[in-house]
This record gives C-alpha cells, structure tokens and sequence, in this order.
C-alpha cells in the first residue's frame, strides 16, 4: 500500500480511437479514423485502452495509456490568442480538469471513477508532433511543448467514467507545497 493524497478532478473526455489519423505530411490532412469519446473506457494492465490503435503495442506497452489537463490547452489557445481548442484533437485518450500532472512523471498513481480504482504508472511526458499546428492553430506545436500530457503504463484492470473522479497522487499539488492544504486528504490505496 502506498501512501496518496486525494484531489477532485473531473474526467471530460474518453478517446478512443482505433486507428492512427496524425501520419505523413501534414499538408496531406489527417486521416478519416472514426473515434469514440466514450462514457467509459476499459482498461488492461499491461495493455492499455480496448479497442484503442495502442492496445496490445509491444512498443507501447509503457504508454498504452495517455492523459491531458485541459488546463494546459486553455492556457495554450490564451498565449495564441486563439477560441478554445477541442481537446479531442490532440488524441489524448484522458482529458481531465484539476489534475497536475507533471509530478506524476516516473510515479504510481490511480484514478478513482464511480467507486473503480485504475493503477496507473506516469511513463514519460506525451510531447505533440507538428501536426498541432495543423489541427489545432499554427504555432500550437511549439505552445504544446511541456504541457502536451502524459503516457501512462496501465497497472490494474478496471473502467474509467466520464464525470467527477479522484486522483489519487503520491505528490501534493503545487497548491498545497505553497501551504494550501484544502484539498489534501492523506489515504491508503487499496
């Protein structure tokens, strides 16, 4: 059992997608992949997403899973001075608000939906290709760069839920270094 701290965040969005749509030159366009933003989504340790283009990917299996703060794309679409940006085209499969997830990097943590626990091990940082400033807004690539996510090695079975959820972190937030504790709730993982 490992010791966690509890924060409140809210899964927006579930991507799903079986197949790659961001390959070859981006003047060519993206490809027609249908995708899912689904109201759960099941996971396999070792594996990933069902039914995700990852899923199963020997060469993925350390970041079969990956995840966005939409914090990050807000601040991103504010330095461009750009509308909103549709998280569901940087193909991140979690989009969630509330969550810091640089200091889960090379870390276990678990999110916590409608009573299931996923383990989760933060892999390496989910950088963004060139195709950002196609699909998003020119110079998105670069603005990306150090908030484009997190990928994830899944380390427990089980299903995520859109909706409010709780992250259950081995690090406090930034918030709560500074001297906030409001949100901190010291607790055992099952």
């Amino acid at each position: 059992m490992m010791q966690t701290y509890q924060y409140d965040v809210e899964i927006l969005h579930l991507l799903v997608s079986p197949g790659h749509a961001y390959f070859g030159r981006a003047r060519d366009g993206a490809a027609d992949v249908p995708t899912t933003d689904a109201d759960r989504v099941e996971l396999v340790a070792g594996k990933g997403v069902v039914g995700d283009r990852f899923f199963g990917k020997a060469a993925h299996m350390d970041a079969a899973l990956t995840l966005l703060a939409v914090e990050a794309l807000e601040a991103m679409a504010a330095d461009l001075g750009t509308p909103p940006f549709d998280p569901l085209l940087t193909r991140r499969n979690v989009v969630l608000r509330g969550a810091e997830l640089a200091p889960l990097l090379g870390g276990e943590f678990a999110l916590e939906s409608q009573g299931a626990f996923v383990r989760l091990r933060g892999g390496r940082p989910a950088h963004p290709c060139a195709w950002m400033d196609r699909v998003l807004a020119p110079g998105a690539h670069a603005a990306m760069r150090g908030r484009g996510g997190l990928r994830c090695q899944v380390l427990s079975d089980g299903f995520l839920h859109r909706g409010p959820a709780v992250l259950h972190s081995p690090v406090p937030l930034e918030a709560e270094r500074a001297g906030d504790s409001v949100r901190r709730r010291p607790t055992r993982l099952p």
